[in-house]
């Protein structure tokens, strides 16, 4: 093919492109203009200190979404969708050595596997738990449009054990994967715990689930079709429903279409098992902060999985109010009085303008400053399993803190 040629299918192929863009963008104009043909009713109740009747609401302030300083948040948009908003360059692929997890975990026992993302596999005391799942390699509601993975799942979905309960803390793509959702769903008929309004979404792809508001709790036995207070006692500790789980506040939003926003509620949880009690964030900013203290009223933490990615939109930025950084992350790990973490939320896909691994270097750095021991709170590898120590006293050390280091990190 000529150089003349070359350069003309170049030509089409750019214009091509630009045109996708703009009927993008027209679609989503067209979502924002005409909310009443797009909106989805996902609850309707009593209003409380969080649901007006319509939408549910931070109580402890509204998530603010500006653009850098200096710019427009139109301008900051179109430059983000053309790519041309100077972001850290990250990797095509990421190699990963996917785990082949055991069916079950012993009695006291409590083993931890991230697959990716916020998706983690706890297996504690015969339970087998996993949060948030995703295997689709788009989060994105017109895939191959979106967000593409960087990373295959830490767990070949053919390799996972019978799957027991899901924890399904919102309704974002990165977050709920339907397609994954219904594979679990007629696979293993798995418990599904998630936050108001989110059923329905569930409801209509078959799926049966329980949802529940911040604050409300619901016992295996419940879940199992069992008398709510039944004493459990298994011959065989495998799958043995014998666990609470309790629905707990935390600062996010959610969201579709874009014109549902808000409309079904976001939460995190704290599962106690008898193996010791393991705390899922879900995604969340930081609010007031109030929220961890809340969840440590349950007991001690054995594990917390907390988010420490898709912080930054702008350079410099180290948290935003739908996301923590890894700064804040240690401070909720901290408010927690949890023993062991594992961070999550990061490096599988590009949501954000930090590099690929600022999170967990960044949050090396934050340990240091807070005199933390960096195994309490250490990155794992995607496929990475970590027997999870028994609850013990996180000891304070030494700080070492070098803020310019840390706000160096692109």
């Amino acid at each position: 093919m000529g150089a003349k040629n070359m350069g003309r299918l170049i030509s089409i192929i750019r214009g091509a492109g630009v045109a996708l863009l703009f009927l993008v963008i027209a679609l989503c104009l067209t979502i924002t203009i005409i909310p009443p043909f797009l909106d989805r009713i996902y609850y309707q109740g009593p209003v409380s200190r969080h649901y007006d009747g319509a939408h549910f609401f931070n109580p402890d302030g509204a998530i603010e979404t500006p653009a850098p300083p200096g710019t427009n948040r139109q301008g900051f948009i179109l430059r983000w969708l053309l790519g041309h908003d100077d972001r850290p360059q990250w990797p095509v692929a990421i190699a990963v050595k996917p785990a082949r997890p055991a069916p079950f975990a012993a009695p006291r026992g409590m083993v931890a596997t991230w697959v990716g993302h916020a998706t983690v596999l706890v297996q504690a005391a015969g339970l087998n738990i996993l949060t948030d799942p995703i295997w689709s390699d788009h989060a994105s509601p017109f895939p191959p449009i979106g967000p593409k993975r960087i990373a295959q799942p830490g767990i070949r979905f053919d390799d996972l054990p019978r799957i027991d309960l899901i924890l399904l803390s919102h309704n974002h793509y990165d977050h709920m994967d339907l397609p994954t959702l219904k594979k679990l769903w007629e696979r293993d008929r798995p418990k599904i715990v998630t936050s108001l309004g989110n059923d329905m979404i569930l409801k209509r792809e078959g799926i049966t689930s329980t949802a529940l508001d911040w604050g409300q709790s619901i016992s295996g036995a419940a879940l199992n079709g069992l008398a709510p207070q039944a004493v459990i006692q298994c011959g065989n500790y495998e799958h043995c429903p014998d666990y609470q789980v309790h629905v707990t506040r935390n600062h996010h939003w959610g969201s579709r279409w874009g014109t549902d926003r808000n409309r079904a509620l976001w939460s995190s949880f704290v599962v106690e098992t008898r193996a010791g009690n393991i705390f899922f964030a879900g995604d969340s900013g930081a609010g007031d902060m109030g929220w961890p203290y809340e969840a440590r009223r349950y007991g001690p933490i054995r594990l917390a999985l907390i988010p420490i990615g898709a912080f930054r939109f702008w350079k410099g930025q180290m948290q935003s109010d739908a996301h923590i950084g890894p700064v804040q992350a240690v401070e909720l790990f901290r408010r927690l009085g949890a023993s062991t973490a594992i961070p999550i939320h990061w490096g599988t896909f590009r949501l954000s303008y930090e590099q690929w691994d600022t999170p967990p270097r960044m949050l090396e750095l934050a340990l240091r400053c807070e005199g933390i021991e960096r195994k309490r709170f250490a990155p794992l590898r995607i496929g990475q399993s970590l027997l999870v120590p028994t609850v013990s006293p996180v000891p304070i050390g030494r700080k070492r803190c070098d803020e310019r280091a840390l706000r160096a990190l692109e």
